[in-house]
């Protein structure tokens, strides 16, 4: 079944030579300036963990990671996720210091991915996470932080409307964030699903924080999965924006103050995880071992598809797409990398 729709008239503010030049400006002024936002160092990660540290995200625990054996090291590997798990293991072993992240850029292999305009199966972000203290596990330091990435974003998009002035036919990324939780969104329409409500809400709201992902609300339903070993589901959210090309709610970061010990252990009962507890991972952070954090990832060609206002994430990545969505794009003259 086709997933992918091209607008009607839809255009493309730049061509495919001025679309490459803009994705490679962007993505260095937007990391340069996060990093210097959020006192953030860029560090080298991994493309594959190994499997039996616990270290890989589990998304919502369906999804099959791309596994392999390295016969020398004796040690089967799986193509990362996310980076989610990782990143709060090197900032310990690093040594990093209360006020202190990194950032990287994750490259990932999501095989069971549904295919459409926003989705592949090849995933690029921004990994980033930073070391806090007890006193800002708390949603006024969320709030915080999440205003100083969307600051970061509009920065972006204003030098890039100065260097592309066709960018400026997009309307200017609003900075006023909304913040709404989940059960919010459920008690004011608990007749849409979830991705309904957030497209009534953002279409109203343009730039929004969506909190509270991952526990079961009054309906005993989550709002949407959310792995139990990283996020506090009480703690973190998405940013959604409203999209005028595709017209709809569309995610840009997921994000939150990590678990500690106790919300870990609530967390990895509520999922029925427990059998998790011994890996590697999660023992250090049980018994306390790691730093406590806030992190999350910011999605390369999705912040490249809201800024150069393109209709599909294949304008500007690389990827493997079926027949039907190739046809589509060939038929509304969308060029696909």
């Amino acid at each position: 079944m086709l997933q992918t729709v091209i607008p009607q008239g839809y255009a493309p503010c730049l061509n495919l030579y001025d679309t490459q030049k803009a994705i490679g400006l962007l993505k260095r002024l937007f990391e340069d300036t996060l990093g210097g936002a959020l006192h953030l160092r860029r560090v080298s990660a991994p493309l594959f963990v190994e499997a039996s540290t616990g270290l890989n995200d589990d998304l919502n625990g369906v999804e099959r990671p791309v596994s392999f054996d390295i016969p020398d090291a004796g040690r089967e590997a799986q193509v990362v996720h996310s980076l989610a798990k990782w990143k709060r293991m090197a900032l310990y072993r690093y040594q990093f210091s209360v006020g202190e992240g990194l950032y990287t850029d994750m490259n990932a292999i999501r095989r069971d991915e549904e295919l459409d305009n926003l989705h592949s199966v090849y995933v690029d972000q921004w990994d980033w996470e930073k070391v806090i203290a007890p006193r800002d596990r708390n949603e006024a330091y969320l709030k915080d932080t999440v205003r100083t990435i969307v600051k970061a974003m509009a920065e972006t998009q204003s030098t890039l409307r100065s260097v592309f002035p066709q960018l400026t036919a997009l309307p200017p990324l609003d900075t006023e964030v909304s913040f709404v939780t989940t059960q919010e969104l459920e008690d004011r329409w608990p007749e849409l699903s979830p991705k309904e409500r957030e497209d009534a809400w953002v279409k109203d709201h343009p730039t929004t924080f969506l909190m509270g992902i991952g526990g079961a609300l009054k309906s005993g339903k989550p709002h949407d999965g959310r792995a139990p070993d990283y996020d506090d589901w009480t703690l973190n959210g998405d940013i959604l924006v409203w999209n005028p090309v595709l017209g709809r709610a569309f995610e840009v970061s997921s994000m939150g103050i990590r678990v500690d010990p106790a919300a870990m252990d609530r967390q990895l009962t509520i999922a029925g995880c427990d059998n998790r507890r011994e890996l590697p991972f999660h023992k250090m952070l049980l018994e306390g071992k790691l730093p406590l954090t806030i992190g999350g990832g910011i999605g390369q060609s999705r912040l490249c598809m809201l800024l150069l206002g393109k209709a599909h994430i294949g304008e500007v990545q690389a990827s493997v797409w079926d027949e039907q969505t190739i046809r589509a794009c060939q038929d509304a003259g969308v060029i696909l990398l």
